[in-house]
């Protein structure tokens, strides 16, 4: 199994701000022995490079948490991270379906487990995204095709049209293609059931 951890940074993700913090200047000679005896424990002005992009981190976590779970289970893959939107991105690069599951649930179980390993670490929730073997990809493709013949039914018929049960991430997908065709759209039910509604005015 190899690890590719090339990361990408997109320019709308900018790395942390560094403030140069400068020495106390010293004067008289007291001073600066006491300065010299205090040489070692001075604390220089920290670089860009300590500054580093908190989701490149997040991505990184994650990808050591995934190789040796990969190892673990003696699957073969290849591990790529990135920053988009203002997420982690880690995708596992693989012709295999078991991190994938039935309908995505073994890898929406898999994304819960990187964050937690990624929060267990810094402290901070994750809104790191996964996918395994292209999945998640190919489900928004499909997506986009349903949305877009479930917003003409909309605009032929002038009647609401539900859609299937659709996890957050697919429901945004449906959401953002609606908004982009014109249309508006809402979430009803509760999980596991929750899905789209789409219309052609808003209910509010």
């Amino acid at each position: 199994m190899s690890q590719d951890h090339g990361t990408t940074q997109l320019p709308t993700d900018a790395t942390e701000p560094h403030s140069d913090t400068p020495l106390r200047s010293v004067d008289s000679p007291d001073e600066h022995a006491a300065a010299d005896a205090r040489h070692e424990d001075v604390e220089h002005p920290a670089t860009e490079e300590d500054h580093e992009n908190p989701l490149v981190t997040e991505g990184d976590i994650a990808a050591d948490y995934l190789e040796d779970l990969l190892d673990i289970a003696d699957l073969d893959g290849d591990i790529d991270t990135y920053v988009e939107n203002g997420r982690a991105h880690v995708s596992i690069v693989t012709d295999n379906q078991t991190l994938v599951g039935d309908e995505g649930k073994v890898l929406e179980a898999l994304q819960e487990l990187s964050r937690l390993a990624v929060m267990t670490e810094t402290g901070h929730r994750s809104r790191l995204m996964l996918d395994v073997a292209g999945f998640r990809e190919n489900r928004r493709k499909e997506l986009a095709i349903l949305a877009t013949e479930a917003v003409q039914s909309v605009k032929e018929s002038g009647e609401p049209v539900s859609l299937a049960p659709m996890n957050p991430f697919e429901r945004k997908i449906v959401h953002d293609a609606v908004a982009d065709a014109g249309l508006f759209s809402e979430s009803d039910g509760v999980e596991p059931r929750r899905h789209v509604v789409i219309s052609l005015r808003s209910s509010s």
